[in-house]
Order: structure tokens, then sequence, then C-alpha cells
């Protein structure tokens, strides 16, 4: 393989309080839970994870708090081989987040900022440097858009993709200010962004919205279905990905995202990136917690081979 490619993550750090049900609750029903678990989470730090398990250079933008879990959570991820000069430490409790799985796998999940929250666009400007040494940046919406919009400029400038999973999904994230070069999303996300269902419409239509928010390409992720490709010059394509009877869909769709992002710094081609991609998010969802199981470069490319050989 080529030399350690560099990946930027812009985002969020939290501790899952984790809760397992039969059903989950409907709206003012209280349920009884089996156990509760503590693991590390956050939509950043899970992302950032899958693309240093691809054997990506990974930069974590972020902050904890000062509280004992999060510098626990600081030298885990120093642990795991994540580059943590550019996580800071804000206020005195780290982000949260509490979740709930059933026996399907489904989940609900709330999350509290904490120390997520004070992300600026300064701290983003101090590793500017090292922003421009990637090959690819990441960035979601758990942290307040103005860094994340810094830092997309900075590789905007520099020619480097700038990767979006825009969840939990905001209406008022400035798209037009940025050149978003893949934005990974799922079906209800979709919607959202285009403010239509793309199925429903034809492709022309997708690409005026697309090209209406600088978007260049647009991936649809569906669970265990094919994950859909549209994009402002090319015809939409799918790519399969693998099947699993999953015990956890928490983190599927993080492991997803760094999988592709470090793909892409590695210099994959886009179907093969997302094919990648696939599998990690696919085999994520077969063990407990958003962390833990998120898979290694040689057991996605193993998988990757079976997916050759299938089709």
């Amino acid at each position: 393989m080529s030399e350690t490619k560099k990946v930027a993550v812009i985002g969020s750090l939290n501790i899952d309080y984790f809760t397992r049900v039969e059903t989950l609750p409907s709206p003012g029903e209280t349920v009884a839970s089996s156990r509760l678990e503590l693991f590390h989470g956050g939509k950043g730090a899970n992302q950032a994870i899958s693309a240093c398990r691809q054997e990506a250079h990974v930069y974590l933008f972020g902050m904890l708090g000062s509280d004992e879990q999060g510098n626990i959570y600081r030298n885990e991820l120093e642990a795991e081989g994540i580059d943590v000069t550019y996580l800071q430490e804000a206020g005195n409790q780290s982000g949260a987040a509490f979740i709930t799985v059933d026996h399907k796998g489904e989940n609900m999940i709330v999350t509290a900022a904490g120390a997520n929250a004070r992300l600026s666009v300064e701290d983003i400007r101090k590793g500017t440097k090292a922003i421009e040494s990637c090959g690819a940046i990441l960035g979601q919406f758990e942290v307040p858009h103005p860094p994340l919009v810094e830092a997309a400029r900075i590789a905007n400038r520099a020619e480097i993709p700038v990767v979006i999973n825009p969840s939990p999904f905001s209406s008022v994230f400035p798209w037009q200010e940025i050149r978003t070069d893949f934005l990974i999303v799922n079906e209800i996300e979709a919607g959202e962004v285009l403010e239509f269902r793309p199925e429903e419409e034809e492709n022309s239509m997708i690409r005026q919205r697309l090209h209406e928010l600088r978007i260049e390409t647009l991936i649809v992720t569906r669970g265990g279905d094919d994950t859909l490709v549209y994009s402002r010059t090319e015809e939409p394509f799918s790519v399969p990905t693998i099947p699993v009877l999953p015990i956890d869909t928490v983190g599927a769709g993080d492991a997803f995202a760094g999988c592709f992002a470090a793909r892409l710094a590695f210099g994959d081609s886009l179907r093969d990136a997302i094919q990648a991609a696939n599998c990690a998010g696919a085999l994520t969802t077969l063990g407990p917690g958003a962390q833990s199981p998120i898979p290694d470069r040689a057991k996605v490319d193993q998988h990757v081979e079976y997916l050759s050989q299938e089709s």
C-alpha cells in the first residue's frame, strides 16, 4: 500500500449512555431497560476512528470537557492512533448522548452538546496547515456550523475534497458559502437537503438542486439496500452492500463516512470508496456500541473481495 494519507475530521465527541429495550417507546410511554452501559461516541470521534482503522493519519478537531470522562476519552483516542493535536478542552462537561436500542437494532438518540458547542473558527484556523496536508476533510452537524464552514473553505482553496454528513440535519446550514464535493445522507436527510425525494423526481431536477447548493455528489445510504449516488455531471448509479443481521445500528453511518473519506484520501475511485464504506457500515452493525465494532482495513478488504466475486 502507498504511504499513509491524511484525513481531517471536524466533529463531536460524546459520552454515550446506552440502554437496550424490547421495543422503542412511543411518545409519553415509559419502558424498562435490561441494562445501562457507558460507551464513547460522538459522530466526529466515531468517524475519526473509522478513518484511522482504514490506516489513514487522522487529525481530529473537536472539544472535550475537563471532566474525568473527557480525560479518559482523550487517552483512548491517542491509544487508537488518532492525532489529538487539535482536540481542545472547554468547560467542565463533555458532550453526551442518550441512546436506546430495540431488539431489531433500531435506535433513538438524544444528544446534549456540552463542550462540543464551544468549537470555534479560531480552533480550526490553528490547524490550517494540517488541513492543507490532507487528502480529504470530513465533518457533520454535531458541532457549530462556523468552524465546519471555515474548514471547508480552507480545503476548497487547497482543492482538497470536502465530505459532509449533515446529521443531525439543519435547514440553516449555508451550503452556498462552500463547495461540498461529497454529501453523505440517509433517505430522510436526502429529502430534507433536496426538499424532495430523489426517487420521485427526474435526474435533471436533482442536478439542478445540487448545483444550487454547490454539492458535487450526493451519496444516499439505505441500510441493507444498495447505496445510491447522484452527481451534477454523471448518471446516477448504485453500489451494493453485504447482507447482515444487525445487532445495533448505532455508528454504522459514521463507520461508512470515515471509511469513505479515508479511501478517498488513498486515491480510490468513487465507486470503490463507496463499496468499502458499505462494507464498513454493515460490519459495524454486528456489535454493540458505536466504536468497538468498527472494522479495520483488512476486514473491509476481505468483504469487498466477497462483493467483487458475487457481482
